[in-house]
């Protein structure tokens, strides 16, 4: 049995960074869409997932952050908080971690997923090379990171 973590309120935001270091992920999704100008959608998610009793600490995470919405995994007892708004992203996600640094692998999987939010705030992941970019950053992220 793990411990129910009671936290009603976020303690500061070395906490966050910690946390997230520990249990959040930085993907990035990229999906077929022929309406597209490249037939490609990209997409930058932001995760972190816990039990589903600890579902009040990631809604507490959310309204720290002001942003994203918190769900319940189909079929699995887990609860994913959840930002995919790219101006939630580039306006709040990255400007918190810039200034609170994350710790561990966790930090190169951000910076690699700062790189594909520039490339597309410079409109690049519209173009073939772009999207070459990014599916070759994507694929050295997360679970595809060689050491």
């Amino acid at each position: 049995e793990r411990p129910f973590i009671n936290t009603e309120e976020i303690p500061d935001s070395n906490w966050v960074s910690g946390f997230v270091s520990g249990a959040g992920n930085f993907g990035v999704k990229i999906t077929e869409r022929p309406s597209n100008p490249i037939g490609y959608r990209i997409q930058l998610i932001f995760r972190v997932t816990q039990h589903e009793r600890d579902r009040a600490l990631l809604e507490s995470l959310s309204k720290y952050l002001g942003s994203g919405s918190v769900t319940k995994y189909s079929g699995k007892a887990a609860v994913v908080l959840t930002i995919t708004k790219f101006s939630d992203i580039t306006n709040t996600i990255i400007p918190f971690f810039d200034n609170n640094p994350l710790l561990g692998v966790k930090l190169l999987d951000y910076l690699d997923w700062c790189k594909v939010a520039k490339l597309m705030s410079d409109g690049s992941h519209l173009t073939t090379e772009g999207l070459n970019l990014i599916i070759k950053i994507k694929s050295g992220m997360n679970t595809g990171r060689e050491f």
